[in-house]
């Protein structure tokens, strides 16, 4: 089954990539002058409509939660990227270092995942798409907080690691709803 999630999690970052792809080609790397509070509020607003589309059962405006936890996906991979590398003041590299970047981290999220899984025994399948919005809810509560005290944590991981967990909830998201399709 492990082989399975890990094409089926290669399958959805294949997905995301496309659409960050496509947006560098529209706008380039503008996300490089967000400070990471920012991209925190945009996987807030991401995840809350989610919820939102979930409770109401409709979207007003035809768009559906599929291409919301690509998003979420992807502004994760930013949030780890301005984290590590700082935010910047314009765009301070091209489409290409952009791509790179996140290949990177969309590697170490799959690393991340496939060692979780491992020792968690494929427990997200039974999950509902439902919860693993509520946790990512969750993990930006936290991570507000840990923002909030300049990143100082006394016992818990730091913000980086829960973007990844951020990143790593959403591609079951995307797994579960492409399987119900």
């Amino acid at each position: 089954m492990a082989t399975d999630t890990n094409a089926a999690f290669t399958a959805a970052m294949q997905e995301c990539r496309k659409v960050f792809a496509a947006k560098l080609s529209d706008y380039g790397p503008s996300w490089r002058i967000m400070r990471p509070q920012a991209i925190t509020d945009q996987i807030l607003i991401k995840a809350r409509r989610i919820r939102s589309l979930q409770i109401k059962g409709f979207s007003a405006v035809g768009e559906g939660i599929m291409p919301e936890f690509k998003a979420i996906v992807n502004y994760g991979i930013i949030a780890v990227i301005q984290v590590r590398q700082g935010f910047a003041d314009n765009k301070d590299i091209d489409n290409a270092r952009a791509l790179e970047l996140y290949d990177g981290i969309a590697a170490e999220a799959l690393e991340l995942m496939t060692a979780k899984n491992h020792d968690y025994d494929e427990a997200w399948r039974a999950m509902r798409v439902e919860s693993f919005v509520d946790i990512i809810l969750t993990k930006l509560e936290r991570i507000k907080e840990i923002e909030d005290h300049c990143g100082r944590t006394s016992v818990s991981e730091g913000v980086e690691g829960n973007y990844f967990d951020i990143v790593n909830y959403a591609v079951f998201g995307i797994i579960k709803l492409n399987d119900e399709e």
